[in-house]
């Protein structure tokens, strides 16, 4: 790989992490919202669950839409709304301004990590290109879960206003990084949109969109609500909170190279074993909850379970339609936001109705129907069954 393509591959990473840090990050600050504008935490959550189905909602469009147009010029546009996104809520003066103050960035969100995830496979050789794309989805799982305790340590130590601004700074550094290094990215190639959309008509494509939307669910009922879990059910709070969710991002960065891995091996039965041994992990969360020590040890198994299961969710919807990738990272995104507004809903109501412990319960629930979805794709397009159809 040449410097060129590993700066490109770097900027990518950063754009994508602050991206995902300003959607989840908020995770970690969702009690000190709800006390700071005086609503429940389970409508603070909408800025979650909003956020992500508004991600659902675009990215199988909007993706294909700027499919044909200069791909550095569309990066900068996708930074630019979310740094000004970001700034508009650090002065928000009431959660419904905050609430819009994300949506919108949310439209564009699919955009720029369906396009980083093409770019980097398309910017190295065949051979490299999963590794290459392995780098940006670990730009992924760390926005997705090391932004946690980052905003978290930032709330606490200052305001929620400064971890806001953590967000725009992040987003501002990919967007002169871009301006500056990345060289203009025409597109060479544009695949018609009947072209692309035409995969829905397989049914593993139909099947991938399940799975996907299932472990997603699985793991957001319980991701979205773990400041709240740790603090109520654990009773931590301050420096060992944010050293939870630290070790929460940490474990997830390993996960991420163990799921890379683990799939080149054999992607089927890694995919099959996930939904068990996360249940399991699930499980012993609920166990330990109430224990520092041990729940610091689930913890990090999570938190490399989540991983892997991002890095599942994104090959099995990409195996499914090889032939259109722009558009499959688009359904990778959809699915997985989508599965993160189901699970964050369902999180909130297991919350309200039986206490915050029990969110477990939705998240094995989901992993069960997850299970069933795999094996029936396992069956369906395995060799024997081909063999006996044909």
């Amino acid at each position: 790989m040449s410097k060129q393509n590993s700066l490109l591959i770097v900027i990518l990473t950063i754009g994508v992490f602050g991206i995902l840090t300003t959607e989840m990050g908020v995770i970690g600050i969702l009690p000190s919202i709800a006390e700071h504008f005086d609503i429940s935490v389970a409508k603070a959550g909408l800025l979650v669950s909003l956020f992500a189905l508004t991600v659902a909602i675009s990215a199988p469009i909007m993706p294909i839409l700027f499919s044909g147009i200069n791909r550095k010029k569309i990066m900068l546009l996708v930074l630019g709304i979310f740094v000004l996104g970001n700034i508009v809520s650090i002065f928000a003066s009431n959660f419904t301004v905050l609430l819009i103050a994300r949506v919108i960035p949310a439209i564009f969100h699919p955009i720029y990590c369906s396009m980083a995830l093409t770019v980097a496979a398309t910017s190295v050789s065949k051979e490299e290109a999963p590794k290459a794309v392995s780098k940006v989805i670990m730009g992924v799982t760390a926005g997705m879960i090391l932004g946690v305790p980052i905003t978290n340590y930032i709330a606490g130590e200052t305001s929620i206003e400064m971890a806001m601004l953590f967000f725009a700074i992040v987003n501002a550094i990919a967007f002169i990084a871009t301006l500056i290094f990345i060289p203009s990215l025409p597109v060479k190639e544009r695949l018609s949109y009947g072209t692309q959309i035409s995969v829905l008509k397989k049914p593993i494509v139909w099947l991938a969109i399940t799975t996907v939307i299932f472990i997603g669910s699985a793991t957001s009922s319980i991701n979205s609500f773990i400041a709240e879990y740790l603090g109520t059910v654990t009773n931590i709070s301050g420096g060992t909170l944010t050293l939870a969710l630290f070790l929460l991002g940490l474990a997830s960065l390993f996960g991420n190279l163990v799921g890379g891995r683990l799939l080149t091996k054999n992607a089927m039965k890694t995919a099959t074993l996930f939904p068990i041994i996360l249940g399991i992990i699930l499980l012993l969360s609920f166990l330990t909850g109430k224990s520092t020590g041990p729940m610091l040890i689930t913890i990090m198994l999570w938190g490399i379970l989540f991983a892997i299961g991002n890095n599942i969710n994104q090959y099995w919807i990409t195996s499914s339609a090889p032939e259109a990738p722009d558009f499959a990272n688009g359904l990778f995104l959809s699915c997985g936001n989508l599965g993160i507004t189901i699970g964050t809903a369902v999180g909130g109501l297991f919350i309200s109705g039986m206490g915050t412990q029990y969110i477990v319960l939705g998240g094995l629930l989901f992993l069960l129907m997850s299970l069933v979805s795999i094996l029936l794709r396992n069956y369906m397009y395995s060799p024997t069954t081909k063999q006996l159809a044909s």
